[in-house]
């Protein structure tokens, strides 16, 4: 309605505050969404008199104040209503507008809605914190320059904003499947919350491969929480994880999720993919049955389909399992050349452990030990670090 995102933080955030201080002595009214979508409203009608600025938006706003005022919240709450039938998503649908690039799109979304910080952000796109801050005040001045209105797309628009909202739904769940920083390695609530928004996707466009693969792909990772994190807090490699404890029902709706996304012709498509590979891993009864060749195989096709420094790291992984710690060493050597990944710890840690396979340990130390200080995680770092000890000649 304002036209300028900076001032719509603002102002929700002066409606919650107002909220704190009157909700206690007043009761919780009967539409809080609509109560504090008023407060908002009449705030920015007091500023838009104070800057003396444009009488159309001052009208626009007041013509719908005094819709809320005349016609009351259950009207304001249909207003309001999108076909969507999920709040978050249909923000999330309507900050990813096409006016900004999908990179833009996505850092300014998991800010304003997903709330990741800067330095999450920057890890998700292997950027630095300085880049992410500057994009996403780019964004914010690109939309004002363009005065775009926010508004929940329908039809064919809704499916040309697809990539970048299942992009931001991945990320948040890979926020909470391995935080960024802080003491604990997970952060469930996060993953929950993009599990749930999957499942809430794949009933609203049930034709599209894509959003199959992406909630195949999180539920089977999502059956593993159980068995990711031992006693003492520390991450639990997956090739020794306790696979008694995934869940197996998780697993099941994964694995049905999946034939859903083949059955809609999505065998090439990035999410299925990775869902492929998340399903071999879930198919496997001990890490022994691990068909790791298939898994490698998997990882040559995504690599052609999705390109990415990332894709090419789990490549390495994938192929030294399959064929030795040489082969994993080759590809993770070509990627340290490129520099892509240079702040990245799972690279040096992904190294570590190839040369401790291949009884190389004074290298390996030194490379857990170079993965441990680029760590924001307290038990990512402690894992690290616990690693490096393990080298001993």
């Amino acid at each position: 309605m304002v036209r300028d995102i900076d001032l719509a933080e603002e102002l929700a955030q002066d409606a919650l505050v107002t909220a704190l201080s009157e909700w206690p002595q007043n009761g919780l009214p009967k539409n809080p969404g609509a109560w504090l979508m008023a407060a908002a409203k009449r705030r920015a009608i007091d500023g838009f008199r104070r800057r003396e600025m444009l009488a159309r938006k001052h009208a626009e706003i007041g013509r719908d104040l005094e819709d809320v005022q005349e016609t009351g919240v259950d009207a304001i709450e249909a207003a309001m209503d999108d076909d969507i039938g999920d709040e978050l998503l249909s923000l999330i649908f309507t900050a990813c507008h096409p006016v900004l690039t999908a990179e833009a799109r996505a850092a300014l979304t998991l800010r304003l809605i997903g709330g990741l910080t800067m330095e999450e952000i920057a890890r998700a796109f292997l950027s630095s914190e300085a880049t992410i801050a500057q994009r996403i005040v780019r964004a914010k001045k690109a939309i004002s320059r363009a005065g775009v209105a926010y508004e929940v797309p329908r039809g064919a628009e809704r499916y040309q904003r697809l990539q970048s909202v299942l992009s931001v739904i991945y990320l948040i769940f890979n926020e909470g499947y391995a935080a960024t920083s802080g003491p604990d390695l997970l952060r469930p609530a996060l993953s929950i919350e993009a599990l749930r928004l999957a499942r809430i996707l794949a009933g609203l466009m049930p034709r599209e491969a894509e959003v199959f693969g992406l909630l195949a792909l999180i539920e089977i990772q999502s059956s593993r929480f159980a068995a990711r994190v031992g006693a003492d807090g520390l991450p639990i490699p997956l090739t020794t994880q306790n696979r008694a404890k995934w869940d197996r029902l998780a697993i099941r709706r994964g694995l049905a999720a999946l034939e859903r996304g083949h059955a809609l012709g999505g065998q090439a498509s990035p999410y299925v993919l990775q869902a492929d590979l998340a399903a071999c891993h879930a198919r496997a009864l001990t890490a022994e049955d691990t068909d790791w060749k298939r898994i490698a195989a998997l990882y040559d096709r995504l690599s052609e389909v999705m390109p990415s420094p990332v894709v090419a790291l789990n490549r390495a992984v994938a192929c030294c399992m399959a064929f030795g710690p040489d082969a994993g060493l080759k590809i993770i050597e070509d990627i340290e050349r490129s520099g892509a990944l240079a702040s990245y710890p799972l690279l040096p840690a992904a190294k570590g452990d190839f040369l401790f396979r291949a009884n190389r340990l004074l290298e390996a130390k030194v490379k857990f030990e170079e993965a441990a200080a680029l760590s924001s995680n307290e038990k990512e770092k402690a894992f690290l670090l616990k690693r490096a000890e393990e080298c001993k000649v």
